[in-house]
């Protein structure tokens, strides 16, 4: 039954809510945990009470050994599930309405300040074609916060050059349209004119006409921030990042940028108002003379 009930739910998160085939596979290696230990301790995932449920987090922590977020992780997978019983009318009682969620420790990401963008994308020489390419992919990427798989997939039908919008289909298929800048535009169009392959919808492509791969273009970005001095500061999400912190630290409202992110939740956006705090507090620091 049980089993059943788990292969019902992935089809689920997958189907109804739009989830990620990853997501929903992180949603199934918990869930197989869970009840794993269910069946070992002889208890029914249907008459399952709080303090069972609060034994086998402590069983995570103390045997398992595992740490505060993926515990977290594990209570959000098990919530999930149990939300799906109660709608599928499997069970009349939640019992993982009044568990405690663990804190998670802020792990702030990397960004660069504005002088280490333009000192990353000023580093990019326009003597060949293939630089050409990276200052673009780079110039839209800081425009806009995309995430990288989002950038090596963009169409022709996604990006009104003039009109400076890009559409982006992103995580649950929602669709969001951004905005970009006159800078993104110019070497956008730069790109364009030396691109070979007239014929391929996806905009960016290899010196062989083919999409690029995220190794590929975190290969190019290693090489680029190697020659700017940045290689430690630098992974493929930093101009993501910093694309957020920077609109903030502007002044930007968070919903705006939740927007632009494509985030569902806006909690997940409010992380960068941490980084804003210490990136102001940086630039404070910096440029202060009496700090």
């Amino acid at each position: 039954m049980s089993n059943e009930k788990l292969e019902e739910f992935i089809g689920f998160v997958l189907i109804e809510k739009g989830l990620a085939k990853n997501t929903a596979l992180s949603y199934k290696s918990d869930l197989h945990i869970f009840l794993k230990y269910l069946q070992d301790k002889n208890i029914s995932y249907q008459t399952l009470s709080h303090e069972e449920i609060t034994n086998f987090l402590w069983y995570l922590k103390t045997d398992k050994k595992l740490k505060a977020r993926s515990i977290y992780r594990m209570i959000e997978s098990v919530r999930q599930y149990y939300k799906f019983l109660i709608s599928e009318n499997v069970i009349t009682t939640d019992p993982t309405v009044y568990l405690t969620v663990p804190k998670i420790p802020i792990n702030l990401p990397d960004v660069l300040n504005k002088q280490e963008v333009d000192k990353l994308l000023n580093s990019i020489n326009d003597i060949d074609d293939l630089s050409i390419r990276n200052r673009a992919m780079l110039e839209l990427l800081y425009a806009t916060g995309l995430r990288v798989s989002e950038l090596i997939n963009v169409k022709f039908s996604d990006i009104n050059i003039n009109e400076k919008f890009i559409k982006i289909i992103g995580k649950g298929k929602k669709e969001r349209l951004i905005p970009f800048g006159e800078t993104a535009k110019l070497y956008i169009k730069r790109y364009l004119k030396v691109r070979k392959d007239k014929d391929t919808e996806t905009v960016f492509l290899t010196r062989l006409g083919k999409g690029i791969s995220r190794v590929e273009f975190w290969r190019q970005l290693k090489n680029i921030a190697v020659k700017a001095g940045l290689i430690q500061k630098v992974k493929p999400h930093t101009l993501r990042h910093s694309f957020a912190t920077h609109l903030l630290s502007a002044g930007a409202d968070i919903r705006f940028v939740q927007e632009m992110l494509g985030h569902s939740s806006i909690s997940t956006t409010q992380i960068y108002t941490h980084v804003s705090k210490e990136y102001l507090k940086e630039q404070h620091s910096k440029f202060h003379p009496r700090t």
